[in-house]
């Protein structure tokens, strides 16, 4: 029982490392936007990252193990990534990141909610605590009585159906933990998005910049970085442990606005800010007073 609560810990601290990963890289795909389509920015984001994660996993865990997994799953969620990236990258052309992130945060509930549905996950009253404050905070940032036209109909539609997908591909990488290694499933979603989004995004491929390939190359490795912490988060540790932690992206990503595009969060933005982070903390010491 001990090491079941240190695994799961390992899980909520993989996710932290994931998520900070992931804002940057997020912040280096819109820095993009403005200068290729959003599926050829898509294709970029895996075919950068590619290489790296081949390097690792085959390092990590040796060739063979590329090759033993379950084909139907890893399919269904390369296609999902393929989605997600291009519906996600599409809404960075208009929303900034903090906005983007907080429409993006349905997905931790739908996380929670589908691994009790699907998986039959136990949730205790201190996380439902902890995904209750953390969505109230996202609701806050978003400012529900203002309309939803501000922030762009296609764009908010694109972000949701982001989080929908994202919610579903969590679920599976939970499924294929059981059978197939850490490696393997970050291969494999790489390669599918790169292949995937490179096939449709050939027809109307634009050249890349020279000056671009610093931001390709941050994409690459924290696109890595990022997709492991994740991955490793929902294999060792239950969807509803680690999926408020989420909410502790949108910290990043109000700072790299700030920094990046010069665009300063209102106090009702740093308000649910400080709730979400609050209930990333909580989860966190509840966890690690579990595991004592």
């Amino acid at each position: 029982m001990p090491e079941a609560r240190n695994e799961k810990i390992a899980g909520m601290t993989a996710m932290l490392i994931g998520v900070a990963s992931f804002s940057i890289m997020d912040a280096c795909l819109k820095l993009l936007t403005g200068h290729y389509p959003a599926i050829q920015v898509a294709a970029l984001r895996g075919l950068a990252a590619l290489p790296v994660v081949f390097a690792w996993a085959v390092y990590s865990g040796g060739a063979r193990q590329l090759l033993r997994v379950s084909w139907p799953l890893h399919v269904v969620r390369g296609i999902m990534s393929v989605f997600m990236m291009v519906t996600f990258v599409y809404a960075l052309k208009t929303l900034s990141l903090a906005k983007a992130y907080s429409i993006f945060f349905i997905a931790p509930l739908l996380i929670a909610l589908l691994g009790i549905v699907l998986l039959r996950e136990r949730v205790q009253k201190a996380q439902w605590l902890a995904i209750g404050v953390g969505f109230i905070g996202v609701l806050i940032v978003l400012k529900p009585e203002a309309s939803v036209a501000g922030f762009g109909w296609w764009s908010t539609l694109a972000v949701l159906g982001t989080a929908v997908a994202y919610a579903l591909s969590s679920i599976i990488v939970k499924i294929l933990g059981r059978t197939d290694s850490t490696q393997s499933m970050m291969f494999w979603m790489t390669a599918m998005l790169a292949l995937g989004a490179t096939a449709i995004a050939l027809p109307q491929w634009e050249p890349v910049a020279r000056e671009h390939y610093v931001i390709l190359a941050g994409i690459a490795f924290t696109g890595a970085i990022g997709q492991w912490g994740v991955t490793v988060a929902f294999k060792h540790a239950p969807a509803a442990s680690v999926a408020p932690l989420e909410y502790t992206g949108l910290a990043w990503v109000i700072i790299i606005d700030l920094l990046v595009w010069s665009t300063t969060p209102t106090l009702r933005t740093l308000l649910g800010a400080g709730l979400i982070i609050s209930c990333g903390l909580y989860l966190i010491r509840y966890e690690s007073r579990r595991a004592t």
